[in-house]
């Protein structure tokens, strides 16, 4: 038996959840998301949760069973608390600043990168070598702050380059006499 998925859903207050066949929308006060389920999972509102289970005892279902109570979970923490990824940028010269819809970042290349913001998603840049990424789609505040991160991945001798914040370099040794 899956341990993630037996575990149901909770709505909280603020949050419209309808099930709609294999459609799970949510609505909350940071927009709106709707996930659609594999046919061999079956997901049903009860005492205002949403509890997922396999249809049968099939082995998609099994394996299924908890990926979709987290997308389901996902959904509702996104529409009513929202996401955020906070990024480090470490190096000499190197530096970032929101331009009207667009990241520019200066990372030691002969040109700045220019990286546009996608819609839902809002990068904000504290100082200049804090990036935080947030939005309320999970998967798309992660994918952008990976081509993000893309750009400039830390090097492991000085560690220049851009990291998340809960990120930890292994660090080599350098050259030695």
């Amino acid at each position: 038996m899956s341990r993630i998925g037996k575990h149901p859903v909770a709505v909280p207050a603020g949050v419209d959840v309808s099930v709609s066949g294999q459609t799970v929308t949510a609505k909350g006060k940071l927009g709106q998301l709707s996930v659609t389920l594999i046919d061999d999972i079956l997901a049903s509102l009860e005492d205002g949760k949403v509890v997922v289970k396999p249809r049968n005892d099939s082995k998609r279902g099994r394996v299924m069973w908890a990926t979709s109570r987290t997308l389901v979970n996902n959904l509702v923490v996104g529409v009513s608390q929202g996401y955020t990824i906070n990024m480090e940028i470490n190096g000499v010269g190197y530096r970032a600043a929101v331009q009207g819809q667009e990241l520019v970042m200066q990372l030691g290349y002969s040109h700045d990168v220019k990286f546009p913001i996608p819609e839902g998603i809002s990068i904000k840049c504290d100082k200049p070598t804090a990036i935080s990424v947030s939005g309320y789609d999970k998967q798309k505040v992660g994918q952008v702050a990976a081509e993000i991160r893309a750009w400039k991945k830390p090097e492991p001798y000085k560690g220049k380059g851009i990291k998340y914040d809960t990120e930890t370099i292994l660090r080599k040794e350098g050259k030695k006499k």
